[in-house]
């Protein structure tokens, strides 16, 4: 028995001496070694990307099917989208993956994370890649690509791209002897919209979340910047101005409706909004250009959906909307082939077919404008000819600071902040001014100690 033990061990030790030897892959992937240049490989051949996003219910699906179809277009990259939660949960984690070799080669984050994503250090500007390339960016949407581009560098690649626009019951505005055809387009006439539906009874006139991109587009649409020093694109915000005279028109507009019961408040969650208009509660809200097939297919057979511009106050001056959503950055701690293979994805999701299937499926505007062009675009747009109102609202927005969009390396918190001051003014417990003094008294403390962190 001892011999045949002994017999064993030796055939089990040759057959790892001979197996070690031949260096055979069992099937998992390696760690490239310190100082190489391959980046983790998911076969022979094939560079892995690791995509981390933050699209998550039915999107996540669409999004994983864009994986699917470039990793099926070829055999020498193979991407892994990971979800990570919410835009703020995937911030997070981006943070605590800095410094490791643990981080993705591409993430997705939202506009509003732009500044720090730069003062990161972290990145390789898209640019860098185009340049190489010699990719066309004219290809993309101006409006949308302006969000992103600092100093004539892109410095991202726009992915889920969303503007705000009005919607409106136009069953009720029937009912109420408004023409249905004809939504508002001014401060003025939303009120006035507002009291007459509510008047009738069936429903309250408009309901508007509170939501601090929604401050934040009211400025851009009356031409005003959010901070100073070029909406911080000509350097470095150091003050907050939302408490000059664009952000105490809204809040004065948006509390006068509260009051005199032509809107209702129904408190921070846009979901409450929207289902509020879906039963028929409210009449008017607003929302990203993203929900609208879910709120034409919530309404259907009950009423018609019709859609509107942002509304502004009369006689602001020229303005328009700024692009939300988030947009895809290239993380420059991962290898030069890596980061290489990870471009070839993004140049894949903006090509046309791609971006028809993105905008088809989830409602985001194609950022690239070829997409229009597509069969599918062209039928869809048939199926919601309402989407046709947030095509001419981006198409006729002039990009200038105040619609290219504020950046702040503290604008999650900026938007809290905001939000909280929304909710003292509509709870009456302070005015529209001390509400905005105060807001930007602590947003621009924040913004001068993000700074000082920076320099």
């Amino acid at each position: 028995m001892k011999r045949r033990t002994r017999l064993v061990s030796i055939v089990l030790a040759a057959v790892m001496l001979l197996l070690s030897a031949c260096n055979i892959n069992m099937g998992e992937s390696k760690e490239p070694a310190k100082g190489t240049d391959s980046g983790p490989k998911t076969e022979v051949g094939a560079q892995k990307v690791v995509f981390w996003h933050a699209m998550g219910g039915a999107t996540t699906k669409v999004v994983d099917q864009l994986v699917a179809n470039f990793n099926a277009s070829q055999d020498k990259v193979q991407v892994e989208a990971v979800y990570q939660g919410t835009y703020d949960d995937l911030l997070s984690k981006l943070k605590a993956s800095m410094g490791t070799n643990e981080g993705p080669s591409v993430v997705q984050m939202y506009e509003i994370g732009s500044r720090f994503m730069i003062d990161s250090k972290l990145i390789t500007p898209m640019q860098e890649f185009i340049d190489a390339d010699q990719w066309d960016v004219s290809q993309l949407e101006p409006n949308i690509s302006g969000y992103y581009t600092f100093e004539n560098q892109l410095y991202s690649m726009p992915f889920n791209s969303s503007n705000p626009i009005l919607y409106y019951n136009k069953d009720l505005f029937k009912d109420a002897g408004l023409d249905p055809e004809s939504p508002p387009r001014t401060f003025e006439e939303l009120k006035i919209a507002a009291d007459t539906i509510s008047k009738k009874g069936k429903a309250v006139g408009a309901n508007f979340a509170i939501y601090g991109w929604f401050m934040e587009q009211l400025f851009a649409n009356q031409g005003a910047e959010y901070v100073n020093n070029g909406n911080g694109r000509d350097d470095l915000a150091t003050e907050s101005l939302v408490n000059t005279e664009a952000g105490v028109k809204v809040l004065t507009w948006w509390k006068d409706l509260i009051d005199s019961k032509a809107a209702n408040n129904l408190g921070r969650k846009t979901d409450d909004s929207k289902k509020a208009f879906s039963a028929g509660q409210v009449a008017m809200i607003l929302d990203s250009t993203a929900a609208l097939k879910g709120l034409v297919d919530s309404a259907d057979g009950k009423f018609e959906v019709g859609t509107g511009f942002l509304p502004k106050p009369e006689g602001a001056g020229e303005g328009g909307v700024i692009v939300g959503g988030a947009s895809l950055w290239m993380m420059n701690s991962r290898p030069e082939a890596e980061q290489k293979a990870a471009w070839e994805f993004i140049k894949f999701l903006t090509s046309p077919s791609e971006q028809a299937y993105w905008h088809i499926n989830t409602g985001y505007f194609p950022i690239t404008t070829k997409a229009y062009e597509e069969e599918s675009v062209k039928e869809n747009l048939k199926k919601f000819p309402q989407f046709q109102t947030a095509i001419d609202q981006l198409h006729q927005t002039k990009l200038v600071k105040a619609t290219q969009g504020a950046v702040m390396g503290v604008f999650p918190e900026a938007r809290q902040i905001v939000e909280g001051a929304i909710e003292e003014v509509l709870n009456n417990k302070k005015s529209p001014q001390q509400a905005l003094d105060d807001a930007a008294k602590e947003i621009t403390a924040k913004i001068q100690d993000y700074n000082r962190t920076v320099k």
